[in-house]
C-alpha cells in the first residue's frame, strides 16, 4: 500500500476518481476474499501483500469527496468520512472478534470481502462524478501543476508530513498503552486496553464531525495545530498516569484530538491541493499514513524494549 496508494492516485487522476475507487473496492474484496481458501502463513501474507496493492479505498473515497464537495463545506464532508472510518476502525475488530468465535476466522475474511464487493453497488449506481474536462496538447506533471501555485510544495509537504508524524505517534503510543496496563493490572489488562482503545475510537469519530464548529471561529490552521499540541500533552501524561481508570480516560482524549487533527489536515491538503492531482496528492498522504502505521510499532516496541 505504501508503493501503491500514488501510482492509484495518478490513474484516479488522469482516469476518475469513482472508477478508481470501485477498482480499489472490487481489488480489496477479491484480495480479503480469498484470504479464506489460504492453507499456510505465507499465503496470507502474500494475500495481504496484494491487498495493500490493490485496494487504497480510503485514499480514493478522500480524493473524490474533496473534489467532489463544494469548498465551504470540504472541511465537514471529510470530517463525516473519517468519522466513519474512525468508527469502522472501532467496531470492526470487536464484530470481527464474536464472528471469528462464532463461526471461525475463514468465513470472517469471506463475509468481509462479499460485503465490501456489496458497498460498491452503492457507490456504482449513486455517487456521481462531475464531468472532466479535456486537455488539449501534453499534461503537465504533479510538480508543475502544484508549481503553479507558489509556497503550495511546501504546504503540502507540511501537512502529508504531519499525517504520517500524528500516525506514527499514535500506533507507537498503542503498544505502550497496552504494556503499561499489563504492568498495572495482573487480570483483566486485554479487557481494559479493548476499554480504552474502543473509547478512542468512539472519541474519534464524534470530534471528527464536530471538528467543523472549532474551524469556523479559528481556522483549520489554528485548530488543527491546537489539537496537535494538546495530543502531543496528553500522550506525556501516560507515564504519569497512577491508575488504569486515568490511562482510559487519556486514551479517549487522544481519539478526541486525533479526530482533530486528521480530518482538518485532510481538509487543508484538499484546499490546497490543485484539482487536477488531488487524486495523486491523497494516494501520497495515505502512503504517508501506510508508512507512519509501519514504523509506529517500531518505534514502540524499540522504546518498550530499551526502557526495561
Amino acid at each position: 500500500m505504501t508503493i501503491a496508494s500514488p501510482i492509484w492516485g495518478l490513474l484516479g487522476d488522469r482516469l476518475g476518481r469513482k472508477p478508481m475507487l470501485i477498482r480499489s473496492m472490487v481489488g480489496g474484496a477479491i484480495t480479503v476474499g480469498l484470504m479464506f481458501f489460504a492453507q499456510t502463513p505465507l499465503q496470507l501474507v502474500i494475500l495481504r501483500f496484494l491487498q495493500g496493492a490493490t485496494s487504497g479505498t480510503v485514499a480514493a473515497a478522500t480524493a473524490l469527496v474533496a473534489a467532489e464537495t463544494p469548498r465551504p463545506r470540504v472541511g465537514w464532508a471529510l470530517g463525516v468520512l473519517t468519522s466513519s472510518i474512525a468508527l469502522g476502525g472501532a467496531i470492526g475488530p470487536v464484530i470481527g472478534g464474536f464472528a471469528g468465535a462464532a463461526v471461525g476466522l475463514r468465513l470472517v475474511f469471506l463475509g468481509g470481502g462479499i460485503l465490501l464487493m456489496l458497498s460498491m453497488i452503492p457507490v456504482l449506481f449513486v455517487v456521481r462524478e462531475s464531468e472532466r474536462r479535456k486537455r488539449e496538447g501534453t499534461r503537465p506533471g504533479m510538480l508543475s501543476t502544484i508549481r503553479q501555485r507558489p509556497g503550495t510544495v511546501r504546504a503540502l509537504a507540511v501537512l502529508v508530513g504531519a499525517q504520517g508524524l500524528v500516525t506514527l505517534v499514535q500506533s507507537a503510543s498503542q503498544q505502550l498503552v497496552v504494556l503499561k496496563l499489563y504492568e498495572m493490572l495482573a487480570g483483566g489488562a486485554s479487557a481494559a486496553a479493548g476499554l480504552a482503545f474502543g473509547a478512542a475510537g468512539i472519541t474519534n469519530s464524534g470530534a471528527a464531525i464536530a471538528y467543523t464548529r472549532v474551524t469556523k471561529r479559528l481556522g483549520f490552521v489554528r485548530t488543527g495545530a491546537g489539537a496537535s499540541l494538546l495530543l502531543a500533552a496528553t500522550l506525556a501524561l501516560l507515564p504519569f498516569a497512577p491508575t488504569a481508570a486515568l490511562v482510559v480516560l487519556i486514551i479517549g482524549v487522544t481519539g478526541l484530538l486525533n479526530g482533530t487533527v486528521v480530518p482538518a489536515t485532510a481538509a487543508m491538503i484538499g484546499m490546497e491541493a490543485p484539482n487536477e492531482v488531488q487524486s495523486t496528492i491523497f494516494g501520497i498522504n495515505a502512503s504517508s499514513v501506510a508508512f507512519g502505521f509501519f514504523l509506529g510499532p517500531l518505534v514502540g516496541g524499540g522504546i518498550a524494549a530499551t526502557s526495561r
